[in-house]
């Protein structure tokens, strides 16, 4: 497949942890080819039938880029969440991260 957008522009190192049962923290860090302004966005769907969330509660670095997400109130079911992370830039396109994840593996 081609996918649009700066080569090593896509985040990298994602991943998620799930604890107290409900609740779920996702990190992930920016691509090394990332243009300085690039802003990431994570959405996730969580079984085959609920519609796509995106990120409530964005954890920035120092620069206010998001670098991660918490989620609150997390439903683990069996079953595989897709995760979608893309970007944006005033100047160039950025690469979008995705995975199918087992969530009881997370």
């Amino acid at each position: 497949p081609v996918f649009a957008g700066v080569n090593g522009s896509a985040i990298e190192n994602f991943s998620c942890v799930i604890y107290n049962i409900s609740l779920m923290n996702c990190t992930w860090q920016a691509g090394r080819n990332a243009p300085r302004d690039a802003q990431y966005f994570l959405y996730w769907q969580n079984f085959i039938y609920d519609d796509a969330l995106e990120c409530e509660l964005y954890i920035k670095d120092e620069n206010g880029r998001n670098v991660g997400c918490r989620f609150q109130n997390v439903s683990i079911g069996d079953g595989e969440a897709y995760f979608l992370v893309n970007g944006s830039s005033k100047d160039s396109l950025i690469q979008f991260y995705d995975e199918y994840v087992q969530l009881y593996e997370i």
